[in-house]
């Protein structure tokens, strides 16, 4: 059974969004199972449905807070528009210029600081409710995990609003600590992450888009499945040290087509595993500096430095010393 992990708080947000337009919430609350008065957390998928049916209703999919409505259908538009990006990184610019050629506000950008990279919101106007920039987060993110496959942990949270009375359920959602009354507002995770490949194709997007919105409450995990397992297991060792496909597949006590078959399954490949694994870990030495490029090869199982460069350039478009000095 799924856990219930949606708060009152949020659920009477989104409820708010149609009160102050004149909209009676009553036969949205029915058609989404929930009672008329709800005093208890509920699951994704029946905050996906009271969602879908809120933005039917307003005929916006951001729930009315943007500067502009985001018409139904504008979700499924973006999907379109990031699908094919090369790496995370480059699907995040497409999907929040789309969002702000659709919401027009608030305003997102995405920024790189040494490890660290932020979505950053602004508004040209008033300061909006906190529900908006979490929804606005919301729908990025949860974009942003299913694209590459996996959970991406937060680091911090910032709101440049006032807390809601319901502060506590921010933390709590998000995983990560979360500020209120700042300057700006800002979502802030692990650059290395950038660098991920997109790994769905047309027909995962379909069926994503069928589950669409309570799939994209979903914080996405790496961790389970055949994909998980293979993830586990490597990193267990070194680079240097990772088996073959063949021995691995006995490892995990299935034929090669299996695990072949499995790994498809779930999104993904071995070599698209061992590359992002690989691609995580160089960012991460690059940054802390310690180790030479030459030693980062070596660290990373690549046969000679050049190899790894000619890795490093064709997933990030730069060199392993140009991010470094950056």
């Amino acid at each position: 059974m799924e856990r219930r992990q949606i708060s009152p708080g949020f659920v009477e947000d989104a409820l708010d969004c149609l009160r102050v337009r004149g909209i009676d919430p009553t036969p949205i609350l029915a058609a989404s199972a929930l009672p008329a008065t709800p005093d208890a957390a509920i699951t994704s998928q029946h905050y996906g449905r009271l969602w879908h049916l809120t933005a039917e209703a307003l005929q916006d999919e951001f729930f009315g807070l943007g500067a502009r409505p985001m018409r139904p259908g504008s979700f499924a538009l973006m999907g379109h528009a990031v699908l094919h990006a090369h790496d995370l990184g480059q699907a995040l610019r497409r999907a929040l210029r789309f969002l702000n050629i659709v919401l027009d506000d608030p305003r997102g950008t995405l920024q790189v600081h040494g490890s660290e990279a932020e979505i950053v919101l602004s508004d040209a106007g008033a300061l909006r409710p906190a529900f908006a920039y979490r929804t606005y987060w919301l729908i990025v993110m949860g974009l942003a995990c299913w694209l590459i496959g996996r959970r991406i942990p937060l680091r911090q949270l910032y709101f440049s609003c006032a807390a809601p009375s319901h502060r506590r359920d921010y933390a709590q959602f998000f995983g990560a600590p979360v500020r209120f009354d700042q300057p700006r507002s800002r979502l802030v995770f692990d650059a290395a992450y950038l660098a991920l490949p997109v790994i769905r194709d047309e027909a995962a997007l379909r069926h994503f888009l069928r589950e669409a919105p309570a799939n994209i409450l979903v914080r996405y995990r790496h961790d389970q499945g055949t994909a998980g397992r293979v993830r586990a297991r490597l990193r267990e060792l070194a680079p240097a040290d990772w088996p073959r496909f063949e021995a691995l597949a006995e490892t995990l006590r299935m034929s090669p087509a299996t695990l072949r078959r499995r790994l498809r399954a779930d999104g993904q490949s071995f070599a698209a595993i061992k590359d992002e694994l690989r691609a995580v870990l160089a960012e991460r030495l690059l940054a802390e500096g310690r180790l030479s490029i030459a030693e980062i090869a070596a660290e990373l199982g690549y046969s000679e430095p050049s190899a790894f460069h000619r890795a490093f350039r064709k997933r990030s478009g730069h060199s392993p010393r140009n991010r470094r000095e950056t």
